[in-house]
């Protein structure tokens, strides 16, 4: 009889006796009804009509979102995930205002990451990570603030197009690097050209000069000569012959010359000349 009396009391004691580590919280029922929260320490309850139901970490507690397929304002698909670190400042709020408040939780970031970026096109919210962070924090900690529930924080940990759009992205910078390439060719050429033909405008005005300044100087020339032999025909025959005779060695100095032959009266010959060019 001692014996069942002193495992009775050992039974009672263990019952009413709680000890809650650092860190944690236990809360206590009293007949099926929430009674109290137990912090860290030593507790006494009442033994066969409280009992500790739930026991809560105090702890941040971080909470890994899934990936998932993300759709932003111009149709473009994006994966994106991310990372909350929640804790729980009122453990009864938290184990009574829902069923299981980590899966709530996440469920609740993935919904306004959809809706964030949703609004968003694809070149914002791939630049926009600190944003989409703001508004996702703003956007549920009301909502979990009825579950004795902080958000500490929520990290953007990877946003990224989907591999078709990786793909479609990769193709339109490939084309838009080759038209780049195309229209610098073309100017280049273009210039090139440009610069080619002012090459010979520029050429053709200098011969035209130059063939004027020719002529101008042959008149000279021939203005003095007419003034210098004052119709003494013998001066004139001299220069005509050179060059009749300059002339002769000039072709006979052709590849396809062979036999070139004198005459044998040079003065006879250069007299006829200056008849023909008399008449």
């Amino acid at each position: 009889m001692a014996g069942v009396f002193l495992a009775l009391v050992v039974v009672t004691l263990f019952l009413g006796v709680k000890i809650v580590p650092q860190g944690s919280k236990h809360v206590v029922q009293r007949l099926g009804k929430y009674h109290k929260t137990l912090g860290p320490g030593l507790n006494i309850i009442f033994p066969y009509i409280d009992t500790v139901a739930y026991k809560v970490t105090t702890k941040d507690i971080v909470l890994d979102i899934p990936s998932q397929d993300v759709i932003t304002l111009d149709n473009a698909v994006i994966i994106a995930n991310a990372v909350a670190y929640i804790n729980i400042v009122s453990p009864e709020k938290a184990v009574y205002g829902v069923e299981d408040y980590r899966f709530a939780i996440q469920n609740l970031v993935q919904t306004s990451l959809r809706s964030i970026v949703g609004e968003m096109n694809l070149d914002e919210a791939l630049s926009n990570r600190d944003s989409i962070k703001a508004k996702l924090k703003g956007a549920i900690s009301d909502d979990i603030a009825d579950w004795g529930i902080t958000l500490k924080t929520v990290e953007i940990q990877d946003i990224n197009p989907s591999q078709t759009m990786q793909t479609a992205m990769e193709e339109q910078a490939a084309a838009e690097r080759q038209r780049r390439a195309t229209v610098t060719r073309a100017g280049g050429e273009k210039a090139a050209a440009i610069l080619e033909a002012e090459g010979r405008l520029e050429a053709s005005r200098r011969d035209a000069e130059a063939k004027v300044v020719l002529a101008e100087a042959s008149q000279a020339a021939i203005e003095k000569v007419t003034s210098a032999i004052q119709g003494n025909e013998l001066p004139v025959m001299f220069l005509l012959g050179e060059k009749y005779v300059d002339a002769i060695k000039e072709m006979s100095a052709g590849e396809n010359a062979k036999i070139v032959l004198l005459p044998g009266d040079i003065p006879a010959a250069v007299r006829g000349i200056m008849g023909g060019m008399s008449k």
